[in-house]
């Protein structure tokens, strides 16, 4: 049998050639494409080292002279600030969101906490809130064309990034225009109290004290932290001067926490909006949801 390309006439060939080559072309630019980088790091004091960070600049931004909206990305329990970059897969669901317009072109951060749960720990020998805030923030909005102001400012986190980032927005709402937190690592005061040993000694012990047992674990130093505590307490002007948008898998172990701060927020009347979709504690439900997420902060970037 004669080979098939003999049959195709040269010119006919050239076009044939041609079309799949545009065709992949265009496959692969279907959205301008914004770039990660990684292994950045911010030279600490407080913390005495470095704490590496992950950055995503949007398509344009080497292009342009133009300052951004920013929005700070916590990372979960045992990741690193890669985890949103290589699991999260961050930078697709950004350029597409960009490109079709659901999210302003933005800088997305994504530190390093290792187990910090990102707060100062119980003895002040980590102080992991202090840095982000006295050190970071500040590193970070004089590094990149950054619009250094609240109101285009957001913060964002799964599990323990998810607490993080109700803490930090509720501790601080002058510093954030939005919040939008997934599977928190919000705990009620009485499953913590039923830990076992082992458990709280591995998970809390190094940031709120080590072998306390019992109600000792809800402590002063516990409570200050607390993000069920801080939505009860906290005055209801300042909650509500940031928008908080909440999202936990009906099947995620962590929904009695995130469904009591639903519950508390709604009864004070603070605004948030809450979403409990179908899936577990996993990267398939955040890659799911963190553009509906982003979208929310987004829409306080811009001016009504």
């Amino acid at each position: 049998m004669e080979p098939i390309m003999k049959t195709i006439p040269c010119g006919k060939l050239l076009a044939i050639f041609t079309l799949v080559f545009a065709l992949a072309g265009g496959l692969n630019a279907q959205y301008a494409r914004g770039r990660i980088v990684e292994g950045k790091s911010v030279n600490s004091d407080i913390l005495g080292r470095s704490v590496n960070y992950s950055v995503y600049l949007p398509y344009d931004y080497d292009s342009s002279e133009r300052q951004y909206p920013v929005v700070y990305l916590l990372h979960g329990l045992g990741d690193s600030h890669t985890g949103w970059t290589q699991f999260g897969e961050i930078q697709l669901a950004a350029d597409k969101a960009i490109a079709e317009q659901t999210i302003a072109p933005m800088i997305i951060v994504m530190p390093a906490a290792e187990r910090t749960w990102y707060v100062n720990n119980y003895d002040n020998s980590v102080r992991y809130e202090d840095f982000f805030f006295e050190e970071f923030i500040p590193e970070i909005e004089s590094t990149y064309r950054i619009r250094s102001d609240k109101l285009f400012r957001g913060i964002a986190g799964l599990s323990m990034g998810g607490y993080g980032s109700l803490v930090y927005s509720m501790r601080h709402p002058d510093m954030f225009a939005a919040c939008a937190a997934f599977s928190s690592g919000i705990e009620c005061s009485e499953d913590i109290v039923k830990l076992t040993d082992e458990h709280w000694n591995s998970v809390f012990g190094p940031v709120f004290g080590p072998d306390l047992k019992g109600e000792e674990r809800i402590g002063e130093h516990f409570q200050k932290y607390d993000v069920l505590n801080i939505a009860r307490t906290y005055e209801v002007e300042k909650l509500s001067s940031v928008r908080f948008y909440l999202d936990c898998g009906d099947d995620d172990f962590l929904y009695r926490g995130n469904a009591m701060l639903h519950i508390i927020l709604r009864d004070r009347g603070v605004y948030h909006e809450n979403r409990m979709r179908n899936g577990p504690h996993n990267w398939s439900y955040w890659r799911s949801g963190i553009t509906d997420g982003l979208a929310f902060i987004s829409e306080s970037f811009h001016q009504k």
